[in-house]
């Protein structure tokens, strides 16, 4: 064990899958944003092979509390798949999309706690919304505040044209 700074860490040697010889050297590194992660590719000294790897910071875990009190491990991919389903059939490109969620994502990992709500989660989401497709904002406003009635469609709707001019000035 190696201790920086009075903190105390292991190094773990990596080490070739074909050969299993920790002779290795790194050719190349790139960072993968839309995975915040490195991607290096590598090669064995001993044997010769090339393989890649990537690495990725592990974040804290994080709980959501959802609306009527329960507990679950948060997970990236429900806003992902939240904003893709409010996105569809509308001229929304995929990538702009994937990145609406990773800027959410990275926000809600910013905050540095260990706990959210899915009602802030919600408010993150429509506040992107707004910026991206009209027709997907009210779509997930919809779902996310359980509309019953064609009032509500028409106020949230008012809210968007008066959010929008906002976002203009």
């Amino acid at each position: 064990m190696f201790y920086e700074s009075g903190i105390p860490y292991v190094v773990v040697l990596m080490r070739c899958p074909y050969c299993l010889s920790t002779d290795i050297r790194v050719l190349d590194s790139r960072d993968v944003e839309e995975e915040n992660s490195v991607r290096r590719r590598r090669l064995c000294n001993a044997c010769t092979k090339r393989f890649t790897t990537y690495e990725k910071a592990e974040l804290i875990d994080l709980v959501v509390i959802k609306k009527d009190g329960t507990h679950q491990p948060y997970d990236a991919a429900k806003i992902l798949n939240g904003i893709t389903r409010s996105c569809e059939k509308r001229p929304v490109n995929q990538d702009a999309i994937i990145e609406v969620a990773n800027k959410i994502d990275r926000k809600i990992r910013a905050k540095g706690v260990k706990e959210i709500t899915t009602k802030k989660i919600g408010e993150m989401v429509i506040r992107e919304l707004v910026k991206l497709d009209p027709v997907a904002y009210v779509r997930f406003a919809s779902v996310y505040n359980q509309f019953n009635s064609t009032k509500e469609f028409t106020r949230i709707i008012s809210m968007f044209n008066k959010k929008r001019e906002q976002l203009e000035k």
